[in-house]
């Protein structure tokens, strides 16, 4: 993969010079001025201009599908920035979309020329826009809101069109506003009945203490539909700010980004605040304090301190402070107050080794400047854990490990990796003689590296190949895992549901085909993304440019590859089917690669020569035992039910106004979550974790591991099928 990536930024080292660009710039000034044509003007820089140069050839010469970006990926793209710049048709008109139509056919022009006129025309028919909403919404939130009057919301934005005049576009405000107002003033509510239940409960109680905080007056029902009225007039006051607020780089994110999504849904430009999260989700880890943050109305808020952080060291930061500014060093401090919480995190964080001085409101009311050194964080959500399962009446035990993701710091040799933490609870389990065999629990895991899939897979079987890798040139290369060692020969089961993706697929894939493993899945298939995408970035540097002259380009990841199954079928949209299909809570939902518009259709190529574990289990027994379960099993009765009552609610995107139907529907809702929960442990469960107890939050943690297992029927079902193959294995 690091050798792919090297030749492909080789190769894509374009020469170009300042003048060119401004050259060209200037010559399309010219022919304007011959044909007389007026167009609106965009502020241009020469990063732009650089960055026209640079995109286009990467997404038609190095793209797997090698399209040609001309007028037809333009006309997708534009649909793709219409659906950007007002996704909920709340603020452009029939006319204003008639307007921008006139530059449909001139996206792929506008992206190599860095003139993006598209850009100044949308910004100048928002700002009137945005002005005139902003101003209604305010004023409707300031009178009294009628709940009695029969009218409905139409919730669902695709189901709605753009308005044909600014009075059904106020009314559409108009009614949006009266559903949210509803919707909070049916939750203080709520909120007011439970304090008054608490209450009641509190004064039963013989042995009671003097509560030292005052007690929350009741309020009227005049004074919570103001207070609900208060709140969403506050939330949107906020939204306006950061609306008008908007960046350039923002604007050009909506604009690049709605051409790459034409390409394939996984192709994607990074500006470079964007590229710093990429990188922090592959490898687990990044640079601060150690706190993880909320926004709180205007403030920002300390939600948690990590364990082992600098924050966590240090003793002084604490969940619930409000963090009002901060300073570098020994630097002025910044106010943070109104911040979008994603520019305060990037004042927050920084290098290793420096300081950072946060000022900062304890519950208290005090104030406190609090110094704190910068150091690695580790996100240990990110990471693999391990834990010993079994069934209550079982002698023997199970090993389970959870992979959240495929993680891998290509910088960093010596950084934590997937395959290798896999390795190590493998190593722990070869210690206790009574665990017989294995759950890797893929649910969820979105994928990431794909060497780590490979090696992973590696970890089963002896020798042979584990997916092979296609690329746009029909080239085709096998991963393989060539070691001839078996690392863990014991019987194995391999997790899967709708939301493993990508290298789970993988991992999956290659052990169904080789019958190494069962393959049990929480859905009828996986996500189905069997394709691979290649990170480019220090673009500037890599194309002859200083970044002090352009700034930061940010980066490209794209799509170069396919990746085939041994067996030689692709997983693009059809995913792994698994062995067993176990009912799946998330039915209603549309998920997966056949929902995402421009996916890659699926592909075939020749088998790849392999042999087959010797050991194989008599599936149809396993599905025929496991069947019986699942119908006589109460939590998944009460999934199936879920499932039927969502998909139904799902088609019901039209809501009532009035509040006697509102309260009707949020009760419904309400009655049937508390009656869908799944909170009881499970009797039969019995766990033991090996993660690190160093203090009472890890000691939470750790418990709350634990309790996630015990709850889930899944996990217990897998347990049965793990018996039933102890059992063929004794005969």
């Amino acid at each position: 993969m690091k050798k792919l990536q090297v030749v492909l930024c080789t190769l894509l080292i374009v020469n170009l010079s300042y003048a060119q660009l401004f050259s060209s710039e200037k010559e399309e000034d010219k022919k304007n001025k011959i044909l007389g044509t007026i167009t609106p003007k965009f502020d241009v820089s020469p990063r732009e201009q650089v960055l026209g140069r640079i995109l286009p050839v990467y997404l038609s010469h190095y793209h797997y599908l090698k399209k040609k970006l001309n007028d037809d990926v333009s006309k997708n793209a534009f649909k793709q920035y219409l659906e950007r710049l007002d996704f909920g048709k709340q603020f452009l008109l029939e006319k204003d979309v008639e307007a921008l139509e006139k530059y449909k056919n001139k996206m792929d022009d506008q992206l190599e020329s860095g003139n993006i006129v598209i850009i100044s025309v949308a910004d100048s028919i928002l700002k009137e826009r945005y002005a005139a909403i902003e101003k209604h919404a305010l004023a409707v939130l300031e009178k009294d809101i009628d709940y009695s009057k029969e009218e409905t919301y139409q919730t669902d934005p695709e189901k709605r069109d753009y308005a044909e005049s600014m009075d059904e576009l106020k009314d559409r405000w108009s009614r949006a506003l009266k559903y949210e107002t509803l919707l909070q003033y049916l939750e203080l509510k709520d909120e007011q009945e439970e304090m008054a239940k608490d209450d009641g409960k509190k004064d039963k109680k013989k042995k009671k203490k003097k509560d030292k905080k005052k007690k929350e007056k009741k309020l009227t029902d005049k004074e919570l539909r103001k207070k609900a009225r208060e709140k969403v007039k506050k939330r949107y006051t906020k939204i306006f700010k950061r609306i008008k607020e908007e960046k350039k780089n923002d604007r050009l994110d909506k604009f690049y980004n709605s051409i790459t999504r034409v390409f394939d849904p996984h192709t994607h430009y990074y500006m470079p605040e964007e590229k710093e999260d990429f990188d922090i989700e592959m490898k687990g880890k990044l640079m601060g304090i150690g706190a993880l943050l909320r926004e709180d109305g205007s403030y920002i808020k300390v939600d948690r301190i990590i364990p082992g952080s600098a924050s966590w060291r240090g003793k002084e930061l604490e969940a619930g402070d409000t963090i009002m500014a901060v300073g570098q060093g020994d630097e002025d401090p910044v106010d943070i107050v109104e911040m979008p919480i994603r520019d305060a995190v990037k004042l927050i964080r920084g290098e290793k080794g420096s300081e950072v001085r946060l000022t900062v409101k304890k519950q208290s009311g005090t104030t406190q400047v609090i110094s704190i050194i910068r150091d690695e964080v580790v996100l240990e959500e990110s990471y693999v854990k391990g834990a010993v399962i079994k069934l209550k009446d079982e002698d023997y035990k199970v090993g389970y490990i959870h992979v959240p993701k495929f993680y891998r710091d290509f910088d960093d040799n010596e950084a934590r990796n997937c395959s290798t933490d896999v390795k190590k609870e493998l190593l722990k389990f070869k210690k206790d003689k009574k665990i017989k065999g294995t759950i890797l629990d893929l649910r969820g895991n979105g994928g990431g590296a794909l060497q780590d899939a490979a090696l992973m897979s590696g970890l089963y079987i002896e020798e042979g190949p584990i997916v092979q890798v296609k690329d746009s040139d029909g080239k085709k290369n096998v991963l393989t895992d060539d070691d001839g060692e078996v690392f863990n020969s014991q019987p194995l089961i391999v997790l899967i549901d709708r939301f493993s993706a990508s290298a789970s697929e993988i991992v999956a894939g290659a052990l169904q085909d080789y019958e190494r493993a069962i393959i049990v899945g929480s859905s009828k298939k996986t996500h189905g993304k069997g394709t691979v995408q290649a990170v480019v970035d220090r673009l500037a540097q890599r194309h002859g440019f200083l970044t002090s002259a352009i700034g930061d380009l940010g980066a490209i990841k794209i799509t170069i590859q396919m990746f085939f199954r041994v067996n030689g079928s692709s997983t693009q949209f059809k995913g792994v089917v698994p062995d067993i299909v176990l009912p799946d809570q998330y039915d209603y939902f549309d998920s997966g690669e056949e929902s995402l518009d421009y996916a890659i259709p699926h592909q075939r190529v020749k088998p790849a020569k392999y042999s087959k574990w010797d050991k194989t289990f008599r599936v149809d027994k396993l599905i025929k035992s496991s069947e019986k379960r699942v119908k006589k099993n109460e939590k998944f009765k009460k999934i199936e039910e879920s499932v039927a009552f969502y998909k139904e609610r799902k088609e019901q995107t039209e809501r009532s106004l009035l509040l006697e139907d509102m309260i009707k529907f949020k009760k419904e809702a309400k009655d049937k979550a508390e009656e869908f929960k799944l909170d009881d442990e499970i009797d039969s469960i019995q766990v033991e974790t090996f993660m690190k107890e160093r203090d009472e939050v890890e000691k939470e943690r750790a418990e709350e591991f634990k309790k996630t297992l015990r709850k889930d029927p899944v996990i217990e079902e897998t347990l049965y099928i793990f018996k039933d193959m102890m059992s063929q294995l004794k005969k």
